[in-house]
């Protein structure tokens, strides 16, 4: 079965286009105008063994909000398509990625549920295009979206930098168990019986 999603948004500030294959190898075509931000969707593929294709125009003269928002919100409906009804996959998924000084915790439920608890504390700045402030924005838009609940935090801080990859990664591990499918879970793995 093909675990492949597709979505589009165009709005008057930004049109996105995102494709994702669960069950691929983490290869990447990444084109978002934020250089940062473009690096940071590359790793999530690469650390997911999810593919990624995001295509991305946005204005980007009045920042990067929109863009990075919105990708968010494409990816996070992207992978609800991939998902399905989400039978037989594992659920949960959790990872502790240390990136240098800096260790990150992701913990998330593709629960249907959508929630997001982001607890990395950023200088407000700038890196390759990428406001700091816009990493809850781009979780938020992703949970909400996907359908997942997602909890972030920053377990030990340092430079900007390695916070926000360190951030990327753990999200990027813990969607890679989330998503896995497991044969011995039969039809959606909730007592509810849907997700």
């Amino acid at each position: 079965m093909s675990r492949v999603g597709e979505a589009h948004r165009a709005t008057g500030e930004t049109d996105v286009r995102v494709r994702v294959d669960l069950d691929g190898a983490g290869a990447s075509t990444v084109a978002t105008g934020v250089g940062f931000f473009d690096h940071m969707l590359t790793l999530l593929a690469r650390h997911s063994l999810i593919d990624l294709d995001v295509e991305a125009r946005g204005d980007l003269e009045t920042g990067s909000h929109h863009t990075v928002e919105d990708v968010g919100i494409t990816l996070g409906q992207a992978l609800s398509s991939a998902l399905g009804d989400r039978s037989g996959i594992e659920r949960y998924g959790w990872a502790f990625v240390p990136m240098d000084e800096c260790l990150v915790r992701a913990a998330l439920d593709l629960s249907g549920r959508p929630y997001t608890h982001v607890d990395v504390p950023l200088p407000v700045t700038t890196i390759g295009g990428f406001e700091t402030e816009l990493l809850t924005e781009f979780m938020r838009g992703l949970a909400n979206h996907a359908g997942l609940t997602l909890h972030l935090t920053l377990l030990t801080p340092g430079n900007a930098h390695h916070a926000i990859e360190g951030s990327f990664k753990a999200l990027a591990r813990a969607l890679a168990a989330a998503v896995a499918p497991n044969p011995r879970v039969a039809g959606v793995p909730s007592t509810k019986g849907t997700l």
